[in-house]
C-alpha cells in the first residue's frame, strides 16, 4: 500500500501552490517534511482501508480550505571516454583551427548500420540455448550493475532523496545526470539560468549556477567528458559554459536571429552540435570555432524542437512542432547531414522528444526510438534500416496535449522478461512502461509533483531517478529498498 501515502502526498503537492504564494521556499520545505512523515507512516503496517479513508479526508479539507484546484497554467515555450577532455580539443582548434580534419573524430567508427547491426543481435541471440543474454561487453557489465533482482524490483522507486527549488515557479524543461556519473544533476530553466547540483557528498546542493542567457533556456546537453555543457535559448544564442566553474567559454548567435530551441551534441565528435531553431532551421555548429559547418544544415516544415543520433553518430533525428520526424545521414568527415526519410506522426502534433537505443533487452534486440508527441500517448519505433525508417512498434497511454514532455530509455538493458521505459505527464505523475507487457504495461507510478512532469533522467546505475515539472521543482527519487 505504499502507493496510497503517494496519493496523499500528490494532493499536498498539487495544493501546495496555495500555501504561503509568497515564499516559495516554505512550500517546498514543508513538502519535503510530508514526505519524510508519510513514508515513516506507511512502515507502521495501518491497515489499508484506514490509508484510503484518510487519502478521502485529506482531499476534502484541502478542497475545504483552498477550493477546487484549477487548471495549471500553460507552458510558456511551446561509451567510450577520450583521455582528452572536450575543453583541451576546444584549446586545440583555438590554435589551429586547421588541425580539425586530422582530429575531428574523438573515436574510430567500428559499427555497422542500425539495419545490420539488429541482424547481428537476433543471429547471436538466435545461436545460444533459451535463457541465454546477448554476448556483448556492453551486457554483460549491465548485467553485473542491475544484480539478480526482478523487473518490478529493478525499477520500484518511490522515496524522495532530495527536492530543488532554486529554479521554483519557473519551469524547468531539462535536467540530465553527467554521463556515467552517479551524483551530478544539471538543468536548464525559463529563468534563463542552469544548475550544475551535486547529491554526493551530503547534503545534495547546487554546485554551480551558469548565468549569461537573455531569455528562457530551452535546452542543453553534457560533453562525453562532462567538462562543458552545450546550452540553447530563446535569446537566440548557444552558449558553451565550463562546468567547473561556471564560466561562459563562448556564445555562438543564430545567423537568422531567431530562437534556439534544442540542441544535441555530435556523439563521436564533441566538437560538433547540432541545434535546431524556430524558423525551422537545422544546423550542425563547430563549438571549437563557433562557426557554422559548411552542408550541416537543412529545412524542416516546422520549428524544431527535438534531436537525437544514434549510437555510432551515424543518423540524426529531428522532430519538428508540425508532427514530423525526420532522419538525416551525418557524413563522420565533414559533418554535412543529408535529408533522408520523413514520417508524419500526427498532423500539427508537436514531437517535443526523441531519444534512440541501438537494442533494449533480450526481448526487443531491434534499434528503437521512443518518441513523445502531443497525442496522449508515448510512442515507440523500430528502426528499420541504415537510413533511419520508422516502423510503429508499442504505444502507451499518458496525458499529453500540449506540454513538450520528454522521455527515456533506462540506462541499464534488462537481463529478464521486459524492459522500461519512463516518462513525464501532463497529470503531474512520472510513468514506468514495460515495452514487452501486452496487458497491464504500467510497471510504476510516481506522484509528487503540482504540474505536468517535463523531463525525467537516470543516473549511470539506475539507484536515482530526477524529475522536473512546469512549477520549477525538481525531485530526486530513490530506489525502494526491499
Amino acid at each position: 500500500m505504499a502507493a496510497v501515502w503517494q496519493q496523499v502526498l500528490a494532493v499536498d503537492a498539487r495544493y501546495n501552490a496555495y500555501r504561503t504564494p509568497t515564499f516559495p521556499q516554505f512550500r517546498t520545505q514543508y513538502i519535503r517534511r510530508r514526505s519524510q512523515l508519510l513514508r515513516e507512516n506507511a512502515k507502521c503496517g495501518f491497515e489499508p482501508g484506514l490509508r484510503r479513508h484518510y487519502l478521502r479526508l485529506r482531499s476534502q479539507l484541502l478542497s475545504l480550505r483552498y477550493g477546487p484546484l484549477s487548471e495549471q497554467s500553460s507552458y510558456r515555450a511551446s561509451s567510450v571516454r577520450s583521455s582528452r577532455t572536450t575543453l583541451d580539443r576546444m584549446e586545440d582548434f583555438e590554435e589551429d583551427p586547421r588541425a580539425q580534419g586530422a582530429r575531428g573524430h574523438r573515436r574510430s567508427v567500428s559499427r555497422g548500420s542500425y539495419q545490420l547491426q539488429a541482424q547481428m543481435n537476433r543471429a547471436v541471440y538466435d545461436e545460444r540455448p533459451p535463457g541465454s543474454l546477448v554476448p556483448t561487453s556492453v551486457a554483460e557489465a549491465s548485467r553485473a550493475m542491475a544484480g539478480d533482482t526482478t523487473l518490478s524490483e529493478n525499477y520500484a522507486f518511490a522515496g524522495m532523496h532530495h527536492i530543488f527549488d532554486q529554479h521554483v515557479d519557473s519551469a524547468v524543461p531539462r535536467l540530465q545526470f553527467a554521463n556515467d556519473d552517479k551524483h551530478l544533476l544539471a538543468c536548464c530553466s525559463l529563468d534563463g539560468t542552469l544548475s550544475i547540483m551535486a547529491l554526493s557528498p551530503a547534503p545534495p546542493s547546487v554546485r554551480v549556477t551558469l548565468r549569461g542567457h537573455a531569455g528562457p533556456v530551452t535546452d542543453f546537453a553534457w560533453s562525453l567528458s562532462n567538462d562543458i555543457i552545450v546550452s540553447t535559448s530563446q535569446d537566440g544564442t548557444l552558449r558553451i559554459w565550463n562546468t567547473e566553474d561556471g564560466r561562459c567559454i563562448r556564445e555562438v548567435g543564430d545567423p537568422d536571429a531567431s530562437e534556439l530551441l534544442c540542441c544535441t551534441f555530435q556523439p563521436m565528435n564533441n566538437n560538433l552540435t547540432v541545434v535546431g531553431n524556430s524558423k525551422h532551421i537545422l544546423q550542425v555548429v563547430n563549438i571549437s570555432t563557433g562557426k557554422k559547418v559548411k552542408g550541416g544544415s537543412s529545412k524542416l516544415t516546422g520549428r524544431v524542437l527535438s534531436l537525437s543520433f544514434d549510437a555510432p553518430g551515424r543518423i540524426l533525428w529531428a522532430g519538428d512542432d508540425r508532427g514530423s520526424i525526420f532522419s538525416f545521414l551525418f557524413d563522420m568527415a565533414t559533418g554535412k547531414l543529408t535529408k533522408a526519410k520523413r514520417l508524419v506522426v500526427n498532423e500539427g502534433s508537436s514531437i517535443s522528444s526523441i531519444s534512440a537505443r541501438s537494442w533494449i533487452s533480450r526481448e526487443a534486440r531491434d534499434p528503437s526510438l521512443l518518441v513523445n508527441a502531443c497525442v496522449n500517448k508515448l510512442l515507440l519505433y523500430r528502426v528499420v534500416d541504415n537510413e533511419g525508417t520508422l516502423q510503429l512498434k508499442r504505444s502507451f497511454p499518458i496525458q499529453h496535449n500540449s506540454k513538450p514532455l520528454h522521455s527515456i530509455f533506462c540506462p541499464l538493458m534488462s537481463f529478464r522478461q521486459g524492459a522500461c521505459v519512463v516518462t513525464g505527464s501532463e497529470d503531474a505523475c512520472v510513468y514506468f512502461f514495460d515495452v514487452e507487457r501486452n496487458t497491464k504495461a504500467i510497471v510504476n507510478k510516481l506522484q509528487g509533483h503540482s504540474g505536468p512532469v517535463l523531463d525525467v533522467s537516470f543516473n549511470c546505475d539506475e539507484s536515482l531517478l530526477a524529475s522536473s515539472d512546469a512549477t520549477g521543482m525538481v525531485i530526486i527519487w530513490r530506489r525502494e529498498q526491499k
